[in-house]
C-alpha cells in the first residue's frame, strides 16, 4: 500500500482526493492548506474533509487529526508518513513549486514527489535542482498533469514513427461550471494572456478576475503558451522546443469542452513520407481527471523507481506511468 499526501486543497487538490478515494493501492493519509494540516495512517476521509473545508477554511480543523499551522508545508513534511506527495498546488509565484521541493531537501525526507507543472520556467528552476534532489533521496516527477504530462507523453511515443520530427501542435479545451473552484489554475491560464504576466495575474483580486471573465463571456483564448511540454520534448530528444505549440480555449461558465483536447505530432518517416499523428481526449473526460489521473500514475512508476534506488529529477516524456489499481 502506497501512502499518499497532498499539498493544495483547492479545486485540484479536492478532485485528487477524489481519484485517490476508491483506490486499492494508495491511501491518502496526509494533506495541507495554507492554514493546516492534517493526518491519518489510516486514511482520511474525502466526505468529511470537504466539509470541514467549506465550512471552516481549513483541514487543519478536522478533530483529532488537523493542526492549524502558518508553517503547513513545512510541519506536514516533519510530521506526516508519507511514501509520495502529489504537488497540487499553485505555482503562483513562478518560483513556488522550486521553493516547496527545497523545503523537501532542506527537511531531510526521502521519497516521491510528483508535479503538474505547467511553465517552462518553472520547470527549468527544478532542473537546476537535479544533483541536491538525487543526493537528498528524492525521486521528484514534474510535468505530470495533462499537458504538460499525458499529452507530452503521448506526443514522444508518437514521434517514435517518424525519422524527423517537424512540429508538435498540442490544442486544450476546458471546460468548468465556475471558476471560483479552481482560481489559482484560472489566474495561470490569465497569465498566458496578452498584457498579462504572473504576477500581475497574482496580483488581481476576484472581483478584477470576475471583471476580466465578464469581458470575454467567460472565455480565455490562449495562445503559443510558455508550457513546458516544450523543454520536456527537448530533454527526451523527440525535437526542439521551438518546433512544440501549446494552446487552447477555457470556458470558466460551462463545464462541456469548448473544443476537444488533442497533440497533434508530424514528421518524415525513415521512408520519406510526412504525416501527422492525432491523439485526442475524450470530450467526457474532466481536466480534473486528465491531470489527477496522470499524476498518480506518475507517482506509483515514481515509487518503483525509489524503491530501486533511483532518484533525482525526472519529466513526463522520460517515464512511463503505471495503472493505479
Amino acid at each position: 500500500m502506497i501512502k499518499v499526501g497532498l499539498l493544495g486543497f483547492g479545486g485540484l487538490g479536492q478532485a485528487a482526493a477524489r481519484v485517490l478515494a476508491p483506490k486499492g493501492e494508495m491511501i491518502w493519509t496526509a494533506v495541507a492548506d495554507h492554514k493546516g494540516y492534517a493526518q491519518n495512517k489510516a486514511g482520511l476521509d474525502y466526505d468529511t474533509l470537504i466539509k470541514i473545508y467549506h465550512k471552516q477554511g481549513s483541514v487543519g480543523f478536522l478533530a483529532p487529526d488537523g493542526i492549524l499551522s502558518s508553517h503547513s508545508i513545512q510541519d506536514v513534511i516533519k510530521q506526516a508518513s508519507v511514501d509520495g506527495y502529489f504537488l497540487a498546488l499553485p505555482n503562483l509565484p513562478n518560483t513556488f513549486m522550486a521553493d516547496v521541493a527545497r523545503q523537501f531537501i532542506n527537511s531531510g525526507w526521502r521519497g516521491v514527489l510528483v508535479d503538474a507543472l505547467k511553465r517552462t520556467s518553472a520547470v527549468e528552476q527544478l532542473l537546476a535542482l537535479q544533483d541536491e534532489l538525487q543526493q537528498a533521496g528524492i525521486t521528484y516527477l514534474t510535468g505530470c498533469g495533462a499537458t504538460p504530462g499525458l499529452l507530452t507523453a503521448a506526443a514522444a511515443i508518437a514521434a517514435q514513427s517518424y525519422a524527423e520530427i517537424h512540429n508538435v501542435t498540442i490544442t486544450f479545451g476546458v471546460g468548468i461550471a465556475n471558476w471560483e473552484a479552481y482560481r489559482a489554475t484560472i489566474r495561470e491560464d490569465i497569465a498566458h494572456l496578452p498584457g498579462y504576466d504572473v504576477e500581475k495575474a497574482t496580483a488581481m483580486t476576484d472581483v478584477e478576475v470576475e471583471a476580466l471573465l465578464n469581458e470575454t463571456n467567460g472565455i480565455l483564448t490562449l495562445e503559443n503558451m510558455e508550457h513546458a511540454d516544450d523543454v520536456m520534448l527537448e530533454l527526451a530528444g523527440i525535437c526542439s522546443r521551438d518546433r512544440v505549440s501549446v494552446g487552447g480555449v477555457v470556458d470558466t461558465r460551462n463545464p462541456k469542452k469548448p473544443l476537444s483536447t488533442n497533440v497533434k505530432v508530424t514528421g518524415r518517416t525513415f521512408e520519406g513520407k510526412i504525416s501527422t499523428h492525432t491523439f485526442t481526449l475524450g470530450d467526457e473526460t474532466s481536466m480534473a481527471a486528465n491531470v489527477c489521473g496522470p499524476a498518480f500514475g506518475y507517482l506509483k512508476a515514481g515509487i518503483s523507481l525509489h524503491r530501486r534506488g533511483i532518484y533525482g529529477l525526472f519529466t513526463a516524456a522520460e517515464v512511463m506511468p503505471q495503472f493505479v489499481r
